[in-house]
C-alpha cells in the first residue's frame, strides 16, 4: 500500500514531534529554530536539545505535567477568609519595602518583602536565597504574588515563599499588565524539569517564561492538519487555540477543551498509521488462499482425547475463514493460560500443510520451544506430519540435517526459538508463521521470520490477556481472536495471601499435598543476595528448604543462570515425578507444563508484578486435581528499599496490596490485565520498543478509553474513504505521515 506515501522522502532537518508542524511551503510557514526565541541562548538551546527539543514547534508540545489554580485574586484585607482552606490565592500589590534579617535561633538570613494594595499591607517571607531576593525587587514596582496564606508568630497574615510575577505600572497609575502574569493569578502550568535543566534556568518557572514567548511567536502560525470535517464531527478546538490554552488557559473549561484536542491528535495520528498499515496488508498485498477442506485438520479433531470448547471452535472458524482469503492473515490469538491456544494453532498449521505449505512456530525460550515440540507431536499421534525442533546449541550434524529438511520442504512444522531467524535457515515453501508469547519478540524479529516466506499468513499468540485499549494500539492493525473460556475439566485455582508469620502452616500444607502424590513450585524473585532489595536469594533459600523445612522431600533448583542442558535436566526430573518440589525464579513464568503440580508457593509476592503473578499461577491447575496458589507477603520488606520516602513507601505498599488482593478476587486474566494497566501504565505493561506502542505525551490509555475509540473510528473511516490521502483537505495528514509515521508504518506488518 501507500507506495505513493512512502515515495516522498522526509526532510532530515525536521525533528519536531508536533502534530501540525508546518512544512516548508505549507500555509503555516517554516520551522522556527530555538535561536529565534526570546530567553533561549546557546546553553538553554543545548539543554533543550538534550531532551529532544530543537525547534519552537517542538517546544510547544512540551506539555505541562500538572496545573496550579491560582486564578483567585483577593484584596489583601480579605486574605483571612482564605486561612485554613489550603489553597493558593493571588494578590496584586506595590512593593513598599524589603529587608534581610538574621534569625536569632539559627543565624540564617531571612528575606522580608512588604507589599500593599488599596485595602491593606502584606508581608512575604523567604527563608532561602535571601541575598538573591535582596536585589530582586524595587520599591514601587507592581507584583502579583501567589501562595497559601498563613499566620506569623504575631497572628498576622503572611505569604511564605510565594510565586510572583512582575507587572508594569503602579497601583494608582497604569493598569497592571495582566498578560505578564505567568506564575500567578491564573491556572499556572507546572512543567517537568531536572537538575541539569534547572542549572540553566529551566525549572518550571523558566519553562513558563520561554513557553509564553513560544506561544506568542508561533502558536497562531501552526497549520492544522486535522480535516475540518473531523474537527466538526468531534467538536474539537483548532490547533493554534489548543496550543495556547494548554499552556496558558483562561479557565478550567478552556484547558479541558485544549487537552481533549491534543489527546485526540496523539491517538488519531497513531490510529491513522494503523489504518494505513492494515489496509496495505489486507487489501493491497497478495496472499495465499488456503483450502479449508484438507483431511489433516479433520483427522486431528477426530483423534483428540477431548472436545474443543465453544470458544476454541469459534476462533478456529475465524482463522479458517481468514486463511481462505487471497491476502495474508495477520491475526492475534489471545487466550488465558491453559485455554488451549496450542491445539488451535496446530489446526491452522494443518490447513497450511494440507495446501502444500510449511509452518514455522517460534517461541521465546528453549524450554517453551521444547514443550511445544513435545505437545505438537503428542497431539499429532500417528498423523504423517514431520515436526522438527531447531535450537541454538544443537550439534552440527543434527543441525545440518534439520536445516536440509526445512530447506527441502520435508519439515512440515519447524519449532524453534530465535534460531529460526538466523541467516542459514531457509524454508522451501513457508505458508504460515505462528509466534507464541509474541510480546517477548521485537517488531523486526517477527518481520524477519515472516520474510522467510512470500507473504505467509501470520498468527501471533499471547497468554498475557491484553486490555482493550492496548489491543487497539499495540495490535490495532491485527484482527483479534479471543479464547475466553477454559476447558470444562479445569477447576479454578484457589488463591490465598499469607504473611511471613504463617509460613509454617503453609509448609505443612505443601507436605500434605506431596503426601497425596502431588508436586509443588516454590518461587523466589532473585537468585542471589542483593543489598538493594534485601531479599532472600533462591540459592540460599533452596539450601534452607532442603535441609530444614522439607528434609524428607526431593527438591530441585531452577534459575536463569543454569545452562540450557542443566535447565533441561531439572525440568525432565520434575516432569517425570523424580522431584517433589521445584524451587525456582521467574524462569518458570512462561511455558512449563506439569499437570501433577498442584501448589504454587510464591515467596515475597509483593515484589512481583500482577502479570507475573498471574503467569506463575498458571503453571498449576493444568490437571484434573484442585490446585492452589499461595502468596507469601512481606509488606514490611518494601521499606528496606533505600532512598524511598514516606509518601512513596505508602504508595508502593498500597499498590502491592492491590496486586495481591486482585489475585485473590479473580482468576480472569482480562480483569487482571485491566488492573495491571491501571497500576503500571502501558509503557510498563508492554515495552514501547517491543510492542510498537506510541509514546504519548498527553493522552492516557487508561483514562482516555472513550476518546481512543472515537479517534480510532475517525482514522479508520477516513482511510476507508481516502486510502492514499489524495484529497486536498488531507494534504496536512499526508505531510504528517511522511514526517512522523513513516518509520512505524514500515516496521513490518506484525505490530
Amino acid at each position: 500500500m501507500s507506495g505513493e506515501l512512502l515515495s516522498t522522502r522526509s526532510d532530515p532537518s525536521r525533528s519536531s514531534s508536533l502534530p501540525g508542524t508546518p512544512r516548508r511551503g505549507d500555509p503555516g510557514g517554516r520551522i522556527s529554530p530555538l535561536q529565534y526565541l526570546k530567553g533561549v541562548g546557546p546553553k538553554r538551546a543545548s539543554a533543550l536539545e538534550s531532551i529532544g527539543i530543537r525547534t519552537i514547534d517542538a517546544l510547544l508540545t512540551y506539555f505541562p505535567r500538572a496545573y496550579l489554580d491560582r486564578s483567585t485574586i483577593l484584596p489583601i484585607i480579605d486574605l483571612r477568609r482564605a486561612l485554613g482552606v489550603g489553597e493558593a490565592v493571588t494578590v496584586i500589590g506595590e512593593v513598599v519595602r524589603s529587608e534581610v534579617r538574621r534569625s536569632k535561633r539559627r543565624g540564617r538570613s531571612i528575606f522580608f518583602l512588604v507589599v500593599r494594595d488599596s485595602t491593606a499591607v502584606l508581608t512575604c517571607v523567604w527563608f532561602e536565597g535571601a541575598e538573591w531576593y535582596r536585589k530582586a525587587f524595587e520599591t514601587g514596582e507592581m507584583l502579583a504574588l501567589s501562595a497559601v496564606p498563613s499566620l506569623d508568630s504575631f497572628g498576622r497574615v503572611q505569604f511564605v515563599h510565594p510565586e510572583f510575577d512582575r507587572l508594569r505600572g503602579a497601583l494608582e497609575e497604569d493598569e497592571p499588565d495582566w498578560g505578564a502574569m505567568v506564575n500567578t493569578g491564573a491556572i499556572v502550568p507546572k512543567y517537568p524539569s531536572s537538575a541539569e535543566l534547572a542549572k540553566v534556568g529551566l525549572d518550571s518557572r523558566g519553562f513558563r517564561r520561554i513557553l509564553r514567548a513560544a506561544v506568542q511567536k508561533q502558536a497562531d502560525h501552526m497549520h492544522d492538519p486535522l480535516p475540518e470535517t473531523v474537527r466538526e464531527t468531534w467538536k474539537l478546538a483548532p490547533l493554534p487555540q489548543a496550543l495556547r490554552a494548554v499552556h496558558f488557559p483562561v479557565d478550567q473549561q478552556e484547558l479541558e477543551r485544549a487537552r481533549q484536542r491534543l489527546k485526540f491528535d496523539e491517538l488519531f495520528n497513531f490510529q491513522l498509521m494503523l489504518a494505513l498499515r492494515k489496509r496495505r496488508y489486507h487489501v493491497e498485498r497478495p496472499g495465499i488462499s488456503f483450502s479449508p477442506d484438507g483431511a489433516l485438520a479433520r483427522q486431528l479433531k477426530d483423534t483428540l482425547p477431548f472436545s474443543l470448547t465453544p470458544a476454541q471452535r469459534k476462533v478456529i472458524q475465524e482463522i479458517t475463514e481468514d486463511m481462505q482469503l487471497p491476502r495474508p492473515m495477520n491475526r492475534l490469538l489471545q487466550g488465558d493460560v491453559g485455554s488451549g491456544k496450542t491445539v488451535v494453532a496446530l489446526l491452522a498449521m494443518l490447513i497450511a500443510i494440507d495446501s502444500g505449505y510449511q509452518a514455522a512456530f517460534m517461541a521465546p525460550t528453549e524450554i517453551l520451544a521444547e514443550q511445544h515440540y513435545t505437545a505438537l507431536r503428542r497431539f499429532l499421534g500417528e498423523l504423517p506430519i514431520n515436526v522438527r525442533l531447531l535450537l541454538g546449541g544443537q550439534k552440527k550434524r543434527l543441525r545440518e540435517e534439520i536445516l536440509e529438511d526445512v530447506r527441502s520442504g520435508g519439515a512440515h512444522i519447524t519449532v524453534g526459538t530465535h534460531a529460526l531467524l538466523e541467516e542459514g535457515v531457509s524454508f522451501g515453501k513457508l505458508g504460515l508463521v505462528v509466534i507464541d508469547e509474541q510480546h517477548r519478540f521485537g517488531v523486526l524479529q517477527r518481520a524477519a521470520l515472516q520474510g522467510k516466506g512470500t507473504d505467509p499468513d501470520v498468527l501471533v499468540m499471547t497468554a498475557t490477556p491484553i486490555p482493550r485499549t492496548l489491543a487497539m494500539t499495540a495490535y490495532g492493525d491485527l484482527d483479534v481472536s479471543v479464547i475466553d473460556e477454559m476447558p470444562a475439566d479445569r477447576k479454578p485455582i484457589r488463591t490465598a495471601i499469607r504473611l511471613e508469620s504463617q509460613k509454617e502452616k503453609v509448609y505443612e500444607f505443601v507436605r500434605q499435598e506431596i503426601a497425596r502424590g502431588r508436586q509443588a513450585f516454590v518461587v523466589f524473585p532473585l537468585i542471589e543476595e542483593s543489598e538493594k532489595l534485601d531479599l532472600k536469594a533462591a540459592t540460599k533459600e533452596f539450601d534452607h528448604l532442603r535441609s530444614a523445612v522439607f528434609p524428607e522431600q526431593r527438591l530441585g533448583l531452577l534459575h536463569g543462570r543454569l545452562s540450557t542442558e542443566e535447565k533441561d535436566e531439572v525440568m525432565r526430573a520434575f516432569r517425570s515425578g523424580a522431584m517433589d518440589i521445584l524451587v525456582a525464579t521467574t524462569v518458570i513464568e512462561v511455558g512449563i507444563d506439569v499437570p501433577n503440580a498442584t501448589v504454587m508457593l510464591i515467596e515475597n509476592a509483593e515484589r512481583f508484578g500482577l502479570s507475573q503473578l498471574h503467569q506463575l499461577r498458571g503453571r498449576v491447575g493444568r490437571g484434573a486435581d484442585q490446585s492452589y496458589c499461595i502468596l507469601i507477603a512481606n509488606y514490611e520488606a518494601i521499606g528496606t528499599r533505600r532512598g524511598m520516602g514516606a509518601t512513596d513507601l505508602q504508595r508502593e505498599k498500597r499498590a502491592a496490596e492491590r496486586r495481591l488482593e486482585t489475585m485473590v478476587e479473580t482468576t480472569d486474566g482480562f480483569r487482571i490485565a485491566e488492573v495491571d494497566l491501571e497500576l503500571r501504565g502501558p509503557g510498563e505493561v508492554f515495552g514501547t520498543r517491543q510492542s510498537g506502542l506510541p509514546e504519548l505525551k498527553i493522552a492516557d490509555l487508561v483514562e482516555d478509553k472513550e476518546l481512543l475509540m472515537h479517534a480510532r473510528n475517525a482514522a479508520f473511516a477516513l482511510i476507508s474513504q481516502d486510502p492514499h490521502l489524495r484529497k486536498p483537505e488531507h494534504d496536512g495528514l499526508r505531510a504528517l505521515f511522511d514526517e512522523r509515521l513513516r518509520d512505524l508504518y514500515s516496521l513490518g506488518n506484525v505490530s
